[in-house]
């Protein structure tokens, strides 16, 4: 396997999967222009050989697909998958004591090894680096593939340590550049932890930052391991190759990354980080993060700094998602019994929205049967790790017919034909989502519902526009969606109650019209033309825009025993006030990249779209 990042883009080149840009290329925006561009056809990874403002060359779309991720790790898939299947379910080890020998083996090669001092790097500054600016309203440079390393500071030592992708904001804003740079990361994640632990004792907290080196350094950063499995030793187990490093000050080194920046974050000083163009499709905004003292910045001679782009999917952190879910394979399925299947869907920005199959064995002999194991999985799955961000749960119970979560158009037409919505609804108030969405009542804060239903199909769904939806005033352009789901446009609004009473509005209009059973969807949004256009458009704008206990309404709604029930479901799309911008891109920059695909050019025989 790789020893370094150069080795992998030769290796790239070689099988015709790699494409240099030999032109200049400038840092603020344009690169990040030319890779999403290149991202969205499919097309090869990206070595930038002229980066404007810096000697240092920079790569881009490493794991742009799936495939290309594969082929990056076919030397040691099968073993990283046989150690985590291991941990996943240790009953395994009887049935297989040969696999048992073959994944120690492996893992004993994975073992980090210490060097008594650093060598091939030299001492360089922030401002050396290639300052990449991926969208016009960020607030300055980020690193988006960063390896952030920490140790316990009550157990310090490499086997106590937490490797995380948290991004790092290395210029704009108040930061000092070449002296502070800006880490933005939850109190919950492994750094969180160790910071929390140093604060309570007072003293500052040591981050090295890795970037580059083999790429199984990279995609250990963003691995959901299980419990007791090191980021370290998968570092090793994915690259074929001990993770290599040392001490220089009290740091933790990596011999092995093309850029090492290390530094110290203080207890209770921070600064404003941000805007950040994100993963839902909108820019996470300006809040305060903790501050990082830069101490030293350190890069090797040929050193290559890759990077990725981030917006609204798919984009080739989705490749991660996919390589992730194929290594981690069952594991959900050991973590939470009786659960199936768990799909976050990338269309929607993966945390807002989970697909779910489940079993139900609770109410076998009554004559209806109901969501009762469903509920209580439910449950599981909104309280287990990453999957707690989400605000959207649909979850049901595989009977007659084999399911598929990522048959997303099959699998909610399934849900829509057999949910009872004076039932199935279920809200979960005041609670916690995802820091980057901003649809809820505050940072971090908001609310989830669960829409569980199972059992015989109750309804045939809508494949037109049903007539209680046409000519109604003020929502105009009713679309159809899929089956069952209608968008419909909405008046402009200036705050929530204005926004209440246009729902209260509809709600009336539609049930003083007769009941309509087979459009158990609406949604009321800012442009249906947008929305009905494709699925990915529907998912993306209802599920990003929308918060569970403010935004979804219901035609002829009432409460009975405290449990919410409607005739037909109605969710609030609209960009609300609060809601943080969407991304866009500029339009000036959009037009020069066009020299890099002219005749000629380095991209010129780069097929897009």
């Amino acid at each position: 396997m790789y020893r370094n990042l150069e080795e992998c883009i030769v290796d790239l080149e070689k099988a015709g999967q790699l494409v240099r840009v030999h032109e200049e290329t400038d840092p603020y925006l344009e690169m990040a222009a030319i890779h999403r561009r290149v991202n969205a056809a499919g097309g090869p990874a990206l070595l930038f050989e002229n980066v404007k403002g810096s000697k240092y060359r920079a790569v881009s779309n490493l794991f742009g697909n799936l495939e290309r991720s594969k082929y990056i790790f076919r030397k040691t898939l099968a073993d990283v998958k046989k150690v985590i299947a291991l941990r996943n379910n240790p009953m395994g080890i009887l049935k297989n004591p040969l696999g048992l020998f073959s994944t120690a083996l492996a893992a004993s090669k994975a073992l980090p090894m210490k060097r008594a001092r650093i060598t091939g790097f030299k001492e360089i500054q922030i401002s050396d680096l290639p300052l990449i600016h991926h969208w016009p309203d960020d607030g300055g440079a980020f690193i988006t593939l960063p390896q952030v390393y920490t140790e316990d500071p009550a157990k310090p030592g490499i086997m106590n340590s937490n490797l995380g992708m948290y991004r790092a904001q290395l210029n704009g804003n108040d930061y000092i550049l070449n002296k502070e740079i800006g880490l933005h990361y939850q109190i919950h994640r492994g750094i969180g932890v160790h910071h929390e632990k140093a604060k309570k004792m007072g003293a500052p907290l040591k981050v090295s930052i890795f970037i580059g080196g083999p790429p199984a350094h990279t995609l250990a950063a963003v691995m959901p391991l299980p419990e007791g499995l090191s980021e370290m030793i998968f570092a090793g187990l994915l690259s074929g190759r001990r993770f290599r490093y040392c001490y220089v000050d009290g740091y933790c080194i990596s011999l092995d990354a093309d850029f090492v920046i290390t530094g110290e974050i203080y207890p209770n000083e921070t600064k404003p980080e941000g805007p950040f163009g994100d993963h839902l499709g909108y820019y996470s905004l300006v809040h305060d993060f903790p501050v990082m003292k830069v101490h030293k910045v350190f890069a090797k001679d040929d050193a290559i700094w890759p990077f990725t782009v981030v917006g609204r999917p798919p984009q080739e952190d989705t490749a991660f998602g996919d390589l992730i879910h194929d290594l981690t394979g069952d594991a959900v399925k050991q973590e939470i019994p009786g659960v199936k299947e768990v799909h976050a869907v990338d269309a929607a920005g993966v945390h807002p929205l989970l697909f779910a199959i489940g079993s139900e064995r609770y109410t076998p002999f009554q004559k209806v049967k109901q969501p009762a194991e469903l509920l209580t999985i439910a449950n599981r799955i909104l309280g287990t790790g990453q999957l707690s961000l989400a605000k959207y749960l649909f979850i049901t119970a595989e009977e007659n017919k084999p399911l598929d979560t990522r048959r997303e158009v099959e699998f909610l037409t399934y849900i829509l034909e057999r949910i009872d919505l004076k039932r199935d609804i279920h809200f979960q108030t005041n609670t916690t989502i995802d820091t980057l969405d901003y649809t809820g009542t505050g940072l971090n804060t908001g609310s989830k519902v669960i829409i569980a239903s199972c059992g015989d199909q109750k309804r045939e769904l809508c494949k037109g526009i049903p007539e209680q939806l046409q000519g109604l005033r003020n929502f105009k352009n009713p679309c159809l969606v899929m089956p069952g789901v209608v968008a419909i446009e909405g008046p402009e609004f200036v705050n929530y109650q204005q926004a209440h009473d246009q729902l209260e509005e509809l709600s009336l209009a539609i049930g003083s019209r007769g009941e309509m059973p087979t459009c158990p969807m609406i949604i009321l949004c800012d442009d249906s033309s947008f929305i009905s256009h494709s699925l990915e458009n529907f998912l993306w704008a209802t599920f990003t825009r929308s918060n569970p206990s403010h935004d979804i309404y219901g035609v002829n709604s009432y409460y009975e025993n405290k449990h919410w029930a409607c005739d037909n479901m109605i969710i609030d799309a609209r960009t609300k006030p609060h809601h943080a911008p969407p991304l866009v891109a500029d339009p000036t920059v959009e037009k020069n990249i066009e020299r890099f695909f002219a005749k000629g050019a380095s991209l010129s025989k780069v097929k897009l779209d």
